[in-house]
């Protein structure tokens, strides 16, 4: 009964910041604040978000846009981890790589929609490629980070115990560096939302990004504000997924942290 109590407390304790904001939302449209042709009361967008799902466009855009983040994402998480391992183990191969990799990194990716536009042309490869560029990196830069922070304490003692190269960096090194691994692919997640809504504005028929345009193109506004809301929620669903995926596979944290105490 006491978990009870205090897990209710604490959820409406976290809630007073989100329900304030939404109040705040509705009353400064009613009052003439604001004027309601910007900015559009929560309960109309509601409304709005509820037309979308009675005539069934809610699902056409958000497959749409979960269809092209999450191959973005997948295609950065598996190159970027890869590259990102090799970096942090071989030296030398950063050494010779890492130059290359610094002067991409300062290209934007929306600073390439032109170049994907024209080598890819403005389908679903191109929405991708947008995606998975913007994506990659934080990535990539957080997994060499993740191995070369590796308590070299730990590689030292498994050598001394005869332990192989191939068994140091699968049981020692991959274990350690999968916090940082994680938080890459998690910041790698943000990412690839924020570059969704600027992939789907071009050359896109549907999607949340499309939806969003469209609709402040034809001063639906609510209809706009619906689908910035639908976009946050599946940021904020992507972002609890690979969370549940990092506590899967870094569970020896808390077994360390509850043997310390």
């Amino acid at each position: 009964m006491k978990k009870l109590s205090k897990f209710l407390y604490n959820s409406g304790y976290r809630s007073i910041a989100i329900i304030s904001f939404i109040v705040l939302w509705e009353l400064l449209p009613r009052l003439g604040l604001v004027n309601q042709t910007y900015l559009s009361p929560p309960s109309q967008v509601v409304l709005a978000i509820r037309d979308l799902f009675t005539t069934g466009d809610l699902w056409v855009h958000v497959q749409s846009s979960l269809q092209r983040s999450l191959s973005g994402l997948i295609l950065a998480i598996a190159s970027g981890t890869l590259l990102g391992l090799l970096l942090g183990w071989f030296k030398k191969f950063e050494e010779l790589v890492d130059p290359l990799l610094q002067l991409f990194r300062q290209v934007s990716a929306f600073a390439l929609f032109p170049v994907f536009i024209l080598f890819l042309g403005i389908g679903e490869v191109s929405k991708t490629a947008i995606i998975f560029w913007a994506a990659f990196f934080p990535i990539l830069l957080n997994t060499v980070n993740g191995v070369k922070h590796v308590d070299q304490l730990l590689i030292a003692s498994a050598r001394s115990m005869g332990a192989s190269q191939n068994y140091i960096f699968r049981k020692v090194v991959l274990p350690a560096a999968a916090p940082g691994i994680f938080t890459g692919i998690r910041l790698g997640g943000a990412y690839c939302i924020t570059a969704l809504v600027a992939a789907e504005m071009i050359g896109a028929a549907s999607g949340l990004g499309f939806y969003i345009l469209n609709s402040q193109e034809t001063f639906q506004i609510p209809h706009m504000y619906a689908g910035i809301i639908l976009l946050a929620f599946i940021g904020l669903g992507l972002n609890y997924i690979l969370a549940l995926i990092e506590s899967y596979f870094t569970k020896w944290k808390k077994g360390l942290y509850s043997n310390e105490a």
